[in-house]
């Protein structure tokens, strides 16, 4: 009789084929399937490579304490929320390996604390306007970034996208464009007529020929300057997510808004400005791109005032006895 030995995997020997999985299979984006290496590597980090069949419930409770205790080479700690998900991650794993027959722990052993989410920042219509007025429309940047604050307005939409966002992607006349946003999920945004025309200033501003919707004006600049070959592609002038950051962190000084604010809170700006004005959450959901409605509903507290003046409109006290 021969025995079959199941071979013995190492936790470094599966991450790859992990990943791989995650991105393809399951549809991540490349940026989650990224974070999910970083998260199984720090348990690399932890276990010191052990075997999965020795992962047991014991060694998920010390790396819970581990992950709470951590800190990075600038002495960071970890939030509770990025906590959660490398335990998110890991249970992905262990339903990975289940389903190539890898003995392991239960995914379902492994419950996620619940975390108390923080409180959403938005900007009031009037600190929007502020926000915009402030930006010197003179200089070379000033049309780009008007057009930026605009669009993060007018289409709720998120950072990531806005910066993968290419010209042929705008369609100006329609008022209307399809983004891909998270789980490449495709959704249509919707514009405003003066987002429309900040974009449609900007974009005839352009010295240049490459692809992407915004890019980086002072490189674009020093590239036409040197009559250098500029990459028709235009990756190497396309704004990331940390430029897009700074210019509206530089504007809301400008506007004195000393609230925090990031392109995410136009977004949030974006979602509190449709509901306190009557839209209703489902299409609030759907605008906003969001797969489950409870995550629209963080929302729901910030129109709380509305909600008042809807109780005093519509509801009707019973007739007192005389």
């Amino acid at each position: 009789m021969i025995m079959v030995v199941k071979k013995e995997y190492f936790l470094s020997d599966l991450i790859t084929d992990f990943i791989e999985y995650i991105e393809v299979e399951r549809g991540r984006a490349r940026r989650t399937a990224e974070n999910y290496r970083l998260y199984m590597e720090r348990l690399v980090d932890f276990t010191g490579d052990i075997c999965v069949s020795k992962i047991n419930a014991e060694l998920v409770r010390k790396y819970r304490l581990w992950l709470n205790r951590y800190k990075d080479n600038r002495g960071r700690e970890l939030g509770r929320i990025t906590q959660n998900y490398h335990l998110i991650a890991l249970r992905s794993f262990l339903k990975y390996c289940a389903r190539r027959d890898i003995p392991t722990l239960d995914a379902a052993k492994i419950d996620l604390p619940k975390v108390t989410k923080k409180q959403v920042s938005f900007l009031t219509f009037d600190e929007v306007s502020r926000l915009i007025e402030s930006i010197d429309i003179k200089k070379p940047s000033g049309l780009r970034d008007r057009a930026i604050l605009g669009l993060l307005f007018s289409g709720g939409l998120r950072v990531s996208e806005l910066c993968n966002l290419n010209r042929d992607h705008i369609n100006l006349k329609l008022l209307e464009f399809t983004v891909r946003g998270k789980g490449q999920k495709d959704r249509p945004v919707f514009i405003s007529q003066m987002a429309a025309e900040f974009l449609k200033e900007y974009l005839e501003s352009r010295i240049d020929n490459s692809i992407p919707l915004f890019i980086n004006e002072s490189r674009n600049i020093k590239f036409s300057v040197q009559g250098d070959k500029m990459d028709k592609a235009g990756d190497n002038l396309r704004l990331t997510p940390r430029s897009i950051q700074r210019i509206v962190n530089k504007y809301a000084k400008f506007a004195g808004i000393t609230k925090h604010v990031s392109p995410h809170t136009l977004r949030h700006s974006f979602a509190t400005d449709l509901l306190m004005n009557g839209a209703d959450i489902r299409s609030v959901q759907s605008l906003l791109g969001h797969s489950n409605i409870a995550t629209t509903q963080i929302y729901t507290h910030i129109t709380d005032p509305h909600l008042r003046e809807v109780h005093a409109k519509f509801h009707r006290d019973p007739k007192r006895n005389s």
